[in-house]
């Protein structure tokens, strides 16, 4: 119960993930797209102002909880990216972590079964979640593209695919939730990568920057957009993003990505560069040297 004393959204979460799930300060930063330094001086002001208002630390009661379950989903939803795309360290996956707020989500949706910004928080997870197995092989990344599409798990997609075609369209924060699970859907519902309909998923994208004026959706929008409209209609995205941001070594990823699709191989390894100097995820860092070593490659 102390986070109702927390006026501010971006000290309550931050201070959740760190004493409820034990989020590292590095990775808290990461999701909310602030420097180490700055988040760790965001959750300590928010500790002393705990105890020194004397908040109290209780299970929330049944109407405080159904009033906050948008910060509760929010949560859960950070909770489960630190866990499925680690920004730092060996692993590509930390799926202990990110089943760990599956789980949340699941024990959040039985106790609210009514609210939709659950139901939709629930599927999402469910249909990202779906694919880890085939995230990485014998210790290499593996691209969404690449991915064995029978090591998904076929269980959780169904699941997924039934909770998102009940939803209505929402409001704020479920609306972004809502919209992110159609995303997954059409991920779900291809058979092969070829299939995927990127137009569909372009759309979603930009229905979704609108709602949120975010520059990582702008990010991802930008890749879909490329796959519909070509690889240069995708890089005009990226353009202002470097000051949204800062130090993102999957800007710059996709940027080289996008300049070797468009033929701009000078582009393509000052990119490639620079995603390796910014990322700290080991595997990762080893996808992206061999790909900047694969320009070199003949037929590149």
């Amino acid at each position: 119960r102390w986070s109702r004393g927390l006026g501010d959204v971006y000290k309550r979460q931050p201070l959740a993930l760190r004493l409820v799930i034990g989020t590292t300060t590095a990775e808290i930063a990461r999701l909310f797209l602030v420097a180490p330094a700055t988040m760790a001086a965001r959750i300590t002001r928010a500790k002393k102002k705990i105890v020194t208002a004397g908040i109290p630390l209780s299970r929330p009661v049944d109407d405080e909880l159904r009033a906050r379950l948008n910060d509760v989903c929010r949560t859960i939803y950070l909770a489960f990216t630190a866990g499925y795309t680690p920004g730092h360290g060996p692993h590509l996956l930390r799926s202990d972590l990110a089943g760990e707020a599956l789980e949340l989500a699941a024990v959040t949706h039985r106790l609210v079964p009514e609210a939709e910004q659950v139901r939709a928080l629930y599927a999402l997870l469910l249909l990202q979640h779906a694919r880890r197995d085939a995230r990485e092989r014998e210790g290499r990344l593996v691209t969404l593209a690449d991915q064995d599409r029978s090591l998904w798990h076929r269980d959780e997609l169904q699941a997924g695919l039934g909770l998102v075609a009940e939803l209505p369209a929402l409001k704020g924060y479920g609306e972004e939730l809502r919209l992110q699970g159609l995303i997954a859907v059409e991920h779900a519902r291809a058979s092969t990568a070829a299939d995927t309909d990127w137009e569909a998923i372009a759309m979603r994208y930009a229905d979704l920057e609108a709602l949120t004026g975010s520059p990582v959706v702008r990010l991802n929008r930008a890749v879909a957009v490329a796959e519909t409209n070509g690889a240069r209609a995708g890089l005009a995205l990226l353009n202002g993003l470097d000051e949204t941001l800062p130090g993102n070594h999957r800007l710059h990823a996709v940027r080289a990505d996008l300049a070797r699709r468009a033929g701009d191989m000078g582009l393509a390894r000052a990119s490639y560069a620079e995603a390796l100097k910014v990322c700290a995820n080991e595997m990762e860092l080893e996808h992206l040297a061999a790909r900047l070593d694969s320009l070199d490659a003949p037929g590149a």
